[in-house]
């Protein structure tokens, strides 16, 4: 259902960064301003209307480098989009909000539920994500995470509440002694765990996917596939990139009570077997410490933007990175390939919240709440003519992987290949499996482009990490879903 309520100096400096392609600016922000970044909408003209995690929308012009409010008031936002230069959708924790001007003023007074069908235990690990426009039909897609039992739930709760493992007082008043039986990660309010659309129309929830555990970044490919990250922790043996299709399940057992015709069963007494045989695996795996702790939003890269339009740019909250997806679908299954693509330099950690410009330009919006990061926001903005020696494309063969580089190669230097599993289980992650080096014959195929052919067959649901000591960025790692037939 729709609702409606009517309410009556900067600089910035710029450094390159070890990448020669690519410089950063970072913004600046008037004094008093808690600069942790929740969303970012590029406007037409330029501008960017920001959310902040304490409640404000703010709109900043790059051109006089000045900020000015918009609204306020709103429940940790983590995500806008922009409808026109006076209207915005928001996810904050308890909807999806319109958020309009509609005097002209410049300042919003016009706060508009499009849609709160979903629970709210009052948890601290309750967040909401997106919103993400589909640009087929007009609709939204929103995630939320399931709760965390480093706390308990509220009195008052909104929506259905699951008593499968310990009933509402129990967690109220014996917290302690109930916490193991409800799980580490929890979902006992609804679709705490979901992937939901949100029809533009009527504001109607629509439970999309599921088995998430905290889907903080969505976003589509070059094809219209949609894509969610998801941090390690409980069943996540590592932290993921989902390939996301209507009615799939993605591993964390939380979110199944509120699938249609659930047959009672408390989440953590299914057997891991069980749930193997539902999942669909990730379509990529971020080796936990080496690539990302905690990746947050794809975005499609754009043309302007170097020699990798077409491919994804995804952030990490932990670290001062931004890392490059080179995806294919293989037997009809999507997987494939990360690789860092900008570190360290002037970047800060914390990469929340990515948006391109009109003019191809990056805009990154930073944060930390209370885990690792930063703040703030920089652009960054591609160096035409700069040149740079990178993996440009991978992908997978009956026997190897086909590999591409930016530049001529002479020679590959002395190229190290691995690979390792991850465990799928109720503990929180997991260590690199099975883990042992793999040789291989690198064939040249021209001056950019090798096969290399491995001594054993490949492994399905396997990483394969390779190092290239020529390449601006040496780790890319793949994950095998599927293998090619000969």
């Amino acid at each position: 259902m729709i609702r409606t309520l009517i309410l009556t100096s900067l600089l910035a400096t710029s450094a390159a960064l070890a990448n020669p392609a690519y410089e950063v600016e970072k913004i600046a922000f008037e004094k008093g301003i808690d600069s942790q970044v929740g969303g970012i909408a590029v406007l037409t003209d330029g501008r960017l209307a920001v959310c902040f995690h304490r409640g404000d929308v703010r709109i900043f012009d790059p051109k006089t480098q000045t900020w000015s409010l918009f609204a306020k008031g709103l429940h940790e936002p983590l995500g806008i989009l922009a409808e026109s230069a006076s209207s915005f959708v928001i996810v904050q924790r308890p909807e999806l909000t319109r958020v309009s001007d509609t005097d002209g003023d410049g300042k919003a007074d016009r706060y508009e539920t499009i849609c709160d069908d979903y629970g709210m235990s009052g948890n601290y690990h309750e967040f909401a994500f997106g919103p993400l426009l589909d640009p087929k039909t007009g609709d939204w897609f929103v995630a939320l995470n399931v709760a965390s039992n480093g706390a308990p739930v509220r009195e008052e709760v909104r929506g259905e509440f699951l008593e499968l493992s310990a009933t509402h007082e129990q967690i109220l008043t014996e917290w302690g002694k109930v916490k193991g039986k409800v799980g580490r990660m929890y979902s006992v309010v609804p679709y705490r765990g979901w992937v939901l659309k949100v029809e533009k129309d009527t504001g109607k929830l629509i439970p999309w996917a599921y088995g998430f555990r905290s889907p903080n970044g969505l976003g589509f490919d070059a094809d219209g596939e949609l894509f969610v990250s998801d941090n390690q922790g409980d069943w996540l043996g590592t932290s993921k990139l989902h390939h996301v299709v209507k009615g799939r399940f993605h591993g964390h057992p939380a979110s199944l009570p509120w699938t249609e015709n659930y047959d009672g069963r408390p989440p953590l007494e299914i057997p891991v077997e069980e749930l193997e045989k539902m999942r669909t695996p990730a379509a990529v795996w971020f080796p936990q410490g080496t690539m990302a702790n905690s990746p947050t939003q794809p975005v499609l890269i754009p043309d302007g933007f170097g020699p990798f339009a077409g491919q994804m740019l995804i952030g990490e909250m932990n670290r001062a990175r931004i890392i490059r997806l080179m995806l294919e679908k293989v037997n009809g299954v999507m997987q494939g390939a990360c690789v860092p693509f900008i570190d360290e330099g002037q970047l800060p950690a914390g990469v929340n919240r990515l948006a391109f410009g009109p003019d191809q330009s990056l805009w990154t919006g930073h944060t930390h709440l209370s885990w690792a990061g930063s703040e703030g926001m920089t652009r960054i903005r591609y160096r035409e003519g700069k040149t740079f020696q990178d993996v440009s494309r991978i992908s997978i063969t009956s026997d190897g992987f086909k590999v591409a580089f930016l530049q001529p190669l002479d020679e590959l230097g002395d190229v190290k290949l691995s690979r390792y599993t991850f465990a799928y289980h109720s503990a929180y992650g997991s260590p690199e499996m099975e883990k042992a080096d793999v040789a291989f014959e690198a064939k040249r195929l021209s001056d950019r482009e090798f096969q290399f052919v491995l001594a054993e067959p490949l492994k399905r649901d396997f990483l394969y990490d390779f190092r290239f000591p020529k390449a601006e960025n040496p780790m890319v790692c793949y994950t095998v879903r599927e293998i090619p037939v000969p």
